[in-house]
């Protein structure tokens, strides 16, 4: 319980009063032993028990309506937000989360989470008077000193966004505004606990909460949590868009909420530059991955769309966004000497049929020359790049390349990136090295989108060499041993292949297995260049560079300008075509556990409100003054029953015996 007016309560001594007076009027009265009142004192000494209980009753009455009197003055406010300290609050910094799924309605209602702790905390703010509201908001991430609380909802930095949150970087905001800040504060923590935004596990929360320790207000730490039922929601997102010629491929998503049963028809309308088709989709569970193939324009050097689902429960995932600019030809290099090994990897790389793709073999001696800055991908049969070849392959990686390194097929100490290679070895007579498990939804060998597998068991080795090091292993001999390993470094991908495509060494050469595993590291790596017309909200891609400016040029709804920055949709930035699009980790529904935000706040002695976000619910603190006044008023009329008179009984004198 908090008290807006705490000085007040010094008026509590007055409950004091009725006491003193009690005590005051005994001593004005002498006790004086008289012989004939014995007898009228033993009469009465039966009753004496109650009348002195109903003595302590007044007297109690009468102390209790003058403090209930005290504490209605003082103004009390209870909150399960505000919590149940004394005194008052001088500064309350909002922790705002603005993140897409802020937007979900609940089921009850017409406003989203957003809306409904906004309203509440407004409702808050204004029970607890003059007190300081500082807003930090999940996207700006900047302190903002709000004048009013009645103008909360209407500001631009509370309106919704497209963005994702970091709540160990607003609580680290928070700490840094209130190491400048006397007085008594407390933090607001406003959010649907989406784990996503959250990251319980992120080492940044220590800092975080040492930053809190070392301020000498020690600041109270409120959670608000909005949970519960919600509207009905679908939402789309685009995983990744490549062009191959004039046609555009692109890689969607369409989740549901976990709740949803049965088979759903939803229309799929798509744009592209103006132009509107729909389609009918039929989702068969929570989740349908497929890929759309859109024929461009002929000669189209550049342009960009969307594609919408109808609109439900959260309006702000029901769009994603696209841009393509001119064709480039996928370029891949060899680095092998010749040979069949060499040959099938370039049948892999650029099989027949395939227009765009062309492929190259160089020499090892010569890879130390390669111009890399258009290549796709590089496909490496040889020992392990040293000198100049190994700083043009650390290049190529660090701009987001992708390599597939093969047996050097001898023996070698060289290591790249802390890998290596180990000797050569042999199956034993008749029998093979069998490929026995693999990742089916990750690396290469991956199932496709429509869940057909790639016939990797089909795959036999009469030698082999084992990648040694610190990376993923995607695929396993039957012994255990890697097949495939994969290795990041920087933005780019080295993948590590145990044995070549050279019938001395295995089938890999017959294809079921080397051809798609090869044209997806390649489409991997070509997507960096188709990359660059995608970005997500709130990512260094999506920012102007120094001279840029940043124009809207789609048609898709009504935005927010002050907010273009926070929201997805097609823009122009400088000479760059740019489709913006909300981060994946804003479709992940996990919520934070207890046990998580306990583990991510520990020792901050923080206090979890949760509610079910419903527009019904109670509104975070309540003047309950009335509530006292009305005890004063039941006091005093418990005093007044209790002063009464007892009802005199008339004494019935026995009639006279008749003799």
């Amino acid at each position: 319980m908090l008290f807006l007016n705490p000085f007040l309560l010094w008026f509590l001594l007055a409950a004091a009063v009725p006491i003193a007076i009690h005590l005051l009027n005994r001593r004005r009265h002498k006790t004086i032993q008289w012989a004939a009142m014995q007898f009228l004192l033993k009469a009465t000494r039966e009753s004496r028990g109650k009348k002195k209980l109903r003595h302590i009753l007044i007297l109690t009455c009468r102390a209790l309506a003058v403090a209930a009197l005290a504490f209605a003055a003082a103004r009390p406010v209870i909150s399960g937000l505000i919590g149940w300290g004394g005194g008052s609050i001088d500064t309350v910094v909002l922790l705002l989360d603005r993140s897409a799924s802020m937007e979900i309605r609940p089921g009850d209602g017409l406003d989203s989470r957003r809306q409904i702790i906004i309203e509440k905390v407004r409702d808050a703010m204004k029970s607890l008077g003059a007190a300081r509201l500082v807003l930090i908001d999940s996207a700006g991430g900047k302190p903002q000193e709000i004048p009013s609380p009645e103008s909360l909802a209407e500001l631009s930095s509370t309106a919704p966004t497209d963005s994702a949150a970091d709540f160990p970087n607003l609580l680290t905001r928070a700490a840094e505004f209130l190491a400048d800040t006397p007085g008594s504060t407390e933090i607001w923590l406003a959010s649907d606990l989406q784990a996503s935004n959250w990251r319980p596990d992120d080492d940044r929360w220590g800092a975080a909460r040492a930053a809190l320790a070392a301020l000498p207000q020690k600041p109270a730490v409120r959670v608000l949590s909005l949970t519960g039922p919600t509207s009905s929601n679908t939402s789309i997102r685009l995983l990744a868009s490549r062009r191959t010629g004039n046609e555009l491929l692109l890689d969607l998503e369409i989740l549901r909420a976990a709740e949803s049963r049965g088979n759903a028809t939803l229309p799929l309308t798509t744009q592209l530059n103006g132009t509107r088709t729909t389609e009918n989709l039929t989702l068969a569970g929570q989740s349908l991955r497929f890929q759309k193939l859109i024929t461009l324009p002929a000669n189209s050097t550049s342009g960009s769309g969307w594609l919408s689902i109808p609109a439900d429960g959260n309006p702000r995932d029901n769009s994603a966004f696209y841009a393509y600019g001119p064709d480039r030809p996928i370029r891949s290099v060899i680095v092998a000497p010749a040979g069949e090994a060499a040959d099938y990897l370039s049948l892999a790389a650029a099989p027949p049929g395939f227009g765009n793709h062309t492929v190259e073999r160089v020499d090892p001696a010569n890879a130390g020359a390669l111009n890399t800055s258009s290549l796709a991908t590089i496909l490496w049969a040889a020992p392990l790049p040293t000198g100049s070849s190994f700083e043009t392959i650390s290049r190529f990686l660090t701009n987001g390349g992708h390599v597939i390194f093969f047996p050097p097929a001898a023996s070698s100490d060289t290591a790249l990136f802390e890998m290596k290679w180990s000797p050569p070895a042999e199956a034993a007579a008749g029998k093979y090295f069998i490929l026995k498990d693999w990742n089916h939804s990750d690396g290469p060998l991956r199932d496709s989108i429509d869940g057909t597998p790639i016939p990797s068991e089909r795959l036999k080795a009469i030698r082999r060499q084992i990648p040694l090091g610190d990376a993923t292993s995607l695929a396993r001999w039957e012994d255990g041993e890697p097949f495939i390993a994969r290795r990041i470094v920087d933005r780019g991908t080295a993948w590590f292949v145990g044995s070549l495509p050279d019938y001395t060494w295995s089938n890999l050469g017959d294809a079921d297995v080397l051809l798609p595993a090869v044209q997806r590291v390649i489409a991997a790596s070509a997507d960096r260049f188709d990359a660059s017309y995608l970005a997500t909200v709130g990512s260094e891609a999506a920012q102007p560079l120094p001279g840029e400016t940043r124009t809207r040029i789609d048609d898709y709804g009504t935005r927010d300008p002050a907010n273009a920055a926070y929201e997805t949709g097609i823009f122009r930035l400088g000479e760059r075509l740019l489709a913006i699009n909300r981060p994946g980790q804003e479709d992940q529904p996990e919520i934070l556990t207890t046990e998580q935000l306990d583990h991510a706040l520990e020792g901050t002695n923080h206090t979890l409100l949760d509610q079910a976000g419903q527009s019904s619910d109670p509104s975070l603190s309540r003047d309950v003054w009335r509530g006292f006044l009305i005890a004063v008023l039941l006091f005093l009329i418990a005093e007044a029953i209790l002063c009464l008179p007892k009802k005199s009984h008339p004494q019935v004198v026995p009639k006279k015996a008749i003799p």
